[in-house]
């Protein structure tokens, strides 16, 4: 009695250590761990800091702006006045002329440029930020492919374990059936052939579902193994509407801000600017020109300057703006045409694999009779065990078949899900 509580506990404890050990795995979770482990996740900082830069840059031409310049010359000629007054001497210029200029400009209004270019630098980085949601948003089919993978095979071999103990117990009978004299060497060797079959199928599914975990451990960052429990998702394919909302629609849209915001940089362009300026200098002649002498000086006053060159080119400018509204727009209705090409496929899809179910639970509850009434005729001596394990393998068949409905339906669901961007 007390062998047997003591079996029991250690059996209760294995368990728990089991289920405390078994990781629970969601294609939710896994979807979010991904995204956060992705290199380029970093870029969304880099992109912020530099808007920052970059507006904080432009505030900066609202600062005084200071130059100093240095030049000394010489002349082949000078200004003079030929006048022959008595006792009046009219000094003359030296040809050597020395100038250090320091001058101050504020500017007092530039035409909005300043404004305009910080909402490009905004403009700019926004789509940025939108062109890498949408890079990341293509670790979703990865994931997806990969998980669904992992389902498949991880219900493959424990449907494989059932087949393999299906066939342990047909070869013990079948030894029996020798030893009776109801079967020979033959058809244990057939029995023998099937499960040396079966153990290279698990072979390859073993070693097919490492490699996609290993490859999803990459992704997520996270060490996952054969012993984690992967749920499959639950999802009603009925409430997945056709409506879509892909990252990639907000990049067009960028792009549009993006290329818009030009169009105000080049209308700024056309516009005249007011500053003050301050002018210090020290030089021979200083503003007296006829002083030989080195003088400081200053000036200061407003100045106004307005480029009209940028007329002769605004038209087109102007045009070349429209144009690359136009290709934005033409790229947009390119991508959601090829998604409505696609979306009914991906329904039908989801119809079939439904309908294709719905068939696979009596397929299988016949497949099991007829395989049940094949071993009775084999222990009556009516049926080779070659066709038994023909019917074994039927029945079998259609239980993966069965696996791979359901999984197929998943991912049918998830790839619309990934289509239209539907949570």
């Amino acid at each position: 009695m007390r062998l047997k509580i003591m079996l029991f506990l250690i059996v209760l404890i294995s368990m728990n250590s089991f289920f405390v050990s078994a990781q629970i795995i969601t294609i939710d979770e896994v979807q979010e761990k991904a995204e956060a482990n992705y290199p380029a996740i970093a870029r969304y900082d880099i992109i912020e800091k530099t808007k920052e830069f970059n507006i904080a840059n432009a505030n900066k031409a609202y600062l005084p702006q200071g130059t100093l310049s240095a030049q000394g010359t010489w002349q082949s000629d000078v200004t003079s006045i030929d006048l022959n007054m008595p006792n009046v001497e009219i000094p003359t210029i030296d040809q050597d002329q020395y100038r250090i200029v320091a001058e101050l400009n504020q500017t007092i209004w530039d035409g909005g440029r300043i404004s305009a270019q910080k909402k490009s630098t905004e403009a700019n980085a926004e789509l940025e930020k939108s062109q890498l949601d949408s890079e990341i948003y293509t670790l979703r089919e990865r994931v997806n492919n990969l998980y669904f993978g992992i389902l498949l095979m991880k219900e493959q071999i424990n449907q494989l374990g059932i087949l393999e103990n299906e066939l342990q117990l047909n070869h013990d009978n079948v030894e029996v059936y020798v030893q009776n004299g109801l079967a020979n060497e033959t058809d244990l060797n057939t029995v023998k052939v099937e499960q040396l079959k079966a153990g290279q199928r698990r072979i390859n599914l073993e070693s097919n579902l490492e490699a996609y975990i290993q490859m999803l451990s990459v992704l997520t960052g996270e060490e996952l193994n054969s012993d984690n429990v992967f749920i499959k998702p639950e999802t009603e394919s009925s409430l997945i509407l056709p409506v879509i909302n892909r990252p990639e629609l907000k990049v067009f849209e960028a792009q549009e801000n993006a290329i818009e915001s030009q169009k105000s940089l080049l209308n700024t362009r056309m516009m005249p600017t007011i500053g003050a300026f301050a002018q210090g200098g020290y030089g021979k002649p200083g503003l007296n020109m006829f002083d030989n002498e080195f003088k400081p000086y200053f000036s200061g006053g407003v100045r106004v300057s307005w480029n009209f060159g940028n007329l002769y080119t605004l038209k087109n400018d102007r045009k070349k703006i429209d144009l690359q509204k136009s290709a934005v727009n033409s790229q947009r209705e390119t991508f959601l045409h090829n998604l409505n090409i696609v979306i009914p496929q991906q329904q039908i899809e989801i119809e079939k694999f439904k309908k294709t179910m719905q068939d696979d639970d009596e397929i299988i509850r016949l497949q099991t009779q007829i395989r049940q009434t094949a071993e009775v005729k084999v222990e009556n001596g009516t049926m080779t065990v070659s066709d038994l394990m023909k019917e074994i393998n039927a029945e079998e068949s259609a239980k993966q078949a069965k696996l791979l409905h359901e999984i197929q339906f998943l991912m049918s669901v998830y790839s619309l899900k990934y289509t239209t961007n539907q949570n």
